[in-house]
């Protein structure tokens, strides 16, 4: 018997003649797991489990699970509590800095469990292993869409659950988790759970937005609206930035916009460009006046980009840069990224400061340094983090390096730590998906006055401590 396998087996995971790993069951696998799933011990599956889409943190698994059902994972839970095993989920492995991976522990694969169930005129049930271009494509052939969407669609559903899951429409519908109806979980106990506003309350405001500590998510049910039938985008540069924020702030408080984004991008030769991004929904035959969307506004409009599209065409607009950079070679290289809100009270002073600080290829010839206004109104998930202010911005950095120079990414990431440091000294938070190590009283700073329930939800549902230890939470 190969000594990865025999490893597995002498430290408890039995599972049934079924699986498709081929591993045998004996006398002494009574009280193992009987999983319908799919456990391998496959050192290439390992591997590719070992890694995430930031490249920056490698942690081997000693097994992968491919659960058929939530039962599957409810079974790996009560043998991991047994055990003291600890157990990652993982979506489509976008993580940027090793949130989803694990040392010697169980990797649980979530893309096997991607069903789109139950599309109503309101609402769709939807499993959490789904991307969110499966999602919509099923909902827009009727008609339908979530209302956030992130601008990369290769992300699947629970994933971003787990974290909130932001995007160009967040201004006027939140978060991805503020349009959650309902979800299944399996906690830290084994135990599988329903739990929305009404049933639950408690432990459905510790899953969206509570990075995995308390629960897997199997299922969400999630909000649905009419989709818009075509989207007409405005690309607008600004000769400086002061400029750029203060249009920003103008057509935010103006409503010219329905989707709203803007960024700071490298212009190749050491300086910054200055990129407002608004969108207009509108059905056909009924386009907006240019004229009208942009009066008073002081971009170089002799350099404006106006494009129309179908609803469809611009949600999956991100796949051509991804596909840009993969012609480059340059998606699988690190991506030291990080992602912040400011607050609107200081955001021009403290993202101008750190504008002036860094160099033109911070970011890489790719990458791009997003900031944009966003109102808070619309956010109210109790663990999201924003300045507890009307307005707050964006600030990240899309850090994509050139090349695969592990030391070039290391430097960001230490960076990264350095600014963010800075950023929550001015009042910011962190998006808490951003490439650098986190303490536990990090995130309990980070957390602030959510600290005290995600704790007493941890020690209820994942006791043992077992559920995403990639984020140091706990």
């Amino acid at each position: 018997m190969p000594s990865d396998r025999r490893m597995f087996l002498s430290a408890g995971l039995g599972v049934t003649a079924a699986l498709a790993s081929g591993l045998t069951t004996s006398a002494q696998a009574v009280d193992r797991p009987q999983l319908s799933g799919n456990v391998s011990l496959d050192p290439e599956v390992r591997a590719a489990a070992a890694h995430d889409f930031g490249r920056l943190i490698h942690r081997q698994p000693r097994g992968v699970l491919r659960p058929a059902s939530a039962a599957d994972i409810a079974s790996l839970m009560r043998w991991a509590k047994g055990e003291g095993v600890k157990v990652a989920a993982r979506g489509q492995g976008h993580s940027i800095y090793g949130r989803a991976l694990v040392s010697d522990g169980i990797v649980v694969d979530m893309g096997a469990m991607n069903s789109i169930r139950d599309i109503k005129a309101d609402r769709v049930v939807v499993d959490a292993g789904a991307s969110w271009k499966d999602l919509l494509d099923a909902t827009l052939a009727q008609g339908l869409t979530p209302p956030v969407l992130t601008n990369y669609l290769g992300l699947s559903v629970g994933g971003t659950i787990a974290v909130g899951g932001i995007g160009a429409a967040s201004s006027r519908h939140g978060m991805q988790t503020d349009n959650v109806i309902a979800l299944d979980v399996v906690t830290g106990e084994g135990n599988e759970v329903s739990c929305s506003a009404a049933k639950n309350p408690d432990l459905f405001d510790s899953v969206r937005a509570g990075l995995g500590q308390c629960c897997i998510i199997t299922r969400a049910t999630l909000r649905l609206v009419r989709a818009p039938e075509r989207i007409r985008r405005f690309q607008l540069f600004y000769r400086d930035f002061p400029s750029l924020a203060a249009d920003q702030r103008r057509v935010l408080s103006e409503g010219h916009f329905d989707q709203l984004q803007g960024a700071v991008l490298s212009d190749g030769s050491g300086g910054w460009r200055y990129q407002l991004d608004g969108a207009v929904a509108y059905v056909s035959g009924s386009a907006p006046d240019d004229g009208a969307v942009l009066s008073g506004l002081s971009d170089e409009r002799g350099a404006a980009v106006i494009a129309d599209l179908t609803y469809h065409e611009d949600a999956l607009a991100f796949g051509k840069f991804e596909d840009l950079l993969r012609s480059k070679g340059q998606w699988s290289n690190p991506q030291p990224w990080l992602l912040t809100f400011l607050r609107g009270s200081n955001a021009e002073r403290v993202a101008g400061d750190i504008l002036a600080s860094l160099k033109g290829d911070a970011v890489g010839p790719f990458g791009r340094i997003t900031f944009y206004p966003l109102l808070t109104r619309a956010f109210h998930t109790p663990l999201v983090r924003l300045p507890e202010e009307d307005i707050v911005f964006v600030f990240n950095l899309i850090r994509i390096p050139p090349s695969n120079d592990a030391a070039a990414a290391e430097r960001m990431v230490s960076e990264n730590r350095t600014l963010h440091d800075r950023i929550r000294e001015a009042g910011g938070v962190q998006y808490p998906v951003s490439a650098f190590a986190m303490s536990p009283f990090d995130w309990e700073i980070h957390f602030g006055s959510g600290w005290p329930k995600l704790r007493e939800a941890k020690q209820r549902h994942d006791p043992g401590h077992l559920l995403a230890p990639g984020y140091n939470v706990f």
